[in-house]
C-alpha cells in the first residue's frame, strides 16, 4: 500500500472508465512502494481524435518531478506505457542520487592520520 501518495486520474472528453481507473491506482501504488519521494501522481485520459488516447502522467514528490505521455488505440496500453515510462524516470533519477553520493565519496577518500 502506498504510504499517503494521492493519485489522481481525469477522464477528458470520455466516460469514466472504473476498471481504467484501477489499473491507474494499482499502477501508481506499485511506484509510490518503490520510489518513497514520490507524493502525487497526476495521470490524464483523453481521446486522440477518435482514432486512439493519449495519455498523460505526472509524478510529484521531494526532490521529484517527472512527466510523461504516450498514445495508443487502446486507453488500457497508453496508460501501461505511461506507467512504465514514468517508471524509468524515476528508477533513473533515484540511482543519480544515490550513485553520485557513492561516487564523490570514492573519489576523495579519508586521510590516513599520521601515527605517534
Amino acid at each position: 500500500m502506498s504510504k499517503g501518495a494521492t493519485v489522481v486520474v481525469h477522464f477528458r472528453d470520455i466516460e469514466t472508465d472504473e476498471p481504467l481507473r484501477d489499473a491507474v491506482q494499482r499502477g501508481c501504488d506499485h511506484l509510490a512502494e518503490e520510489f518513497e519521494e514520490v507524493t502525487r501522481f497526476e495521470v490524464t485520459i483523453s481521446e486522440d481524435g477518435g482514432v486512439g488516447f493519449d495519455v498523460h502522467g505526472h509524478a510529484t514528490g521531494k526532490g521529484t518531478d517527472v512527466a510523461t505521455h504516450a498514445s495508443a488505440e487502446n486507453a488500457r496500453a497508453a496508460v501501461d506505457q505511461v506507467i512504465h515510462k514514468i517508471e524509468r524516470q524515476l528508477r533513473k533519477l533515484h540511482d543519480k542520487r544515490i550513485f553520485s553520493q557513492r561516487r564523490d565519496a570514492q573519489k576523495d577518500p579519508p586521510k590516513r592520520r599520521a601515527t605517534q
